[in-house]
């Protein structure tokens, strides 16, 4: 059966979403809403069987897909089943939020690529770069920051033991959400900022800023043929001056393209299983 619950701020009503909650799931995900300011976001959760409480994973996505992808590349959706069933199946609560205008949330406005597109046909690279900042900043930042509460509050959840997964444009705001987040336990990073690392010298001074402030151990992952392997690079090389703990690995190419292997995330996942779950219980099992 799926259910539905809805995150606000409420005593009362957060009591009752809780109650809900409660109990073992049949292994099938769960829908459910996040309250965003003014927005309504639907997210699906997948976890583990049992009453917990278990470590959890917010999985921050990509900046989504333009009208064109969607026709090549099918639904955003795709997305979420392919990954949320590995998470649960090693023992992790997996919350897959789509921020507006991605995916189920589609109806809450334009997503991230749309406005940077429309912002750089109007007023060019500089106007889109500035834009991104601010989207990353405001807008999807607060979504994001709205889905870890969420998370934390689900009663099969140790809200001391949660992580972050972000990829491309999420990885970005895995890296500036982690800095405002001292009490996470591990970040992992698929290609972060892998189109806009090398075209946005803000972008990437404030990334530089923000990994050097994350508390939590970070895992930086690209496909050799990523668009760049600018950004890990450079991100875990700040790690390491600072002494702060890090992870880096580049894996071969996937595909034969550079979308493909900007892709790994959901194209490898029995390549960057092992690595990638390693990392989390050795920093969430404790």
């Amino acid at each position: 059966m799926t259910r539905l619950y809805a995150f606000v701020l409420a005593p009362l009503v957060l009591a009752l979403t809780l109650a809900t909650a409660w109990g073992q799931t049949s292994g099938e995900p769960e829908s459910v809403v996040i309250r965003s300011g003014s927005a309504t976001l639907h997210a699906v959760l997948w976890r583990p069987p049992g009453r917990g409480p278990f470590p959890a994973i917010l999985l921050n996505h990509g900046s989504g897909r333009t009208s064109e992808e969607l026709q090549r590349l099918g639904p955003y959706e795709r997305n979420a089943d392919t990954l949320g069933p590995v998470f649960a199946r090693h023992g992790y609560v997996f919350l897959y939020l789509y921020r507006r205008g991605d995916g189920l949330s589609t109806d809450q406005g334009a997503n991230a690529v749309e406005l940077m597109n429309r912002e750089f046909a109007a007023h060019g690279q500089e106007a889109r770069n500035a834009l991104q900042l601010q989207l990353l900043a405001g807008r999807d930042m607060a979504d994001a920051q709205a889905a870890l509460a969420f998370l934390r509050a689900r009663p099969y959840v140790d809200p001391g033991d949660v992580a972050l997964v972000g990829h491309s444009f999420g990885g970005s705001l895995t890296v500036l959400m982690a800095e405002r987040e001292p009490n996470l336990r591990a970040v992992v990073v698929f290609s972060a900022a892998g189109y806009s690392f090398d075209r946005s010298s803000e972008l990437r001074a404030r990334l530089l800023a923000a990994v050097g402030n994350i508390a939590a151990p970070v895992f930086f992952i690209h496909a050799e043929n990523d668009y760049s392997l600018s950004s890990g690079k450079m991100l875990d090389t700040r790690r390491e001056q600072i002494g702060k703990p890090h992870r880096l690995k580049i894996y071969p190419p996937i595909g034969d393209t550079a979308d493909e292997g900007h892709d790994f995330l959901h194209l490898g996942v029995n390549i960057w299983e092992p690595a990638v779950f390693t990392f989390l219980d050795e920093n969430m099992r404790r």
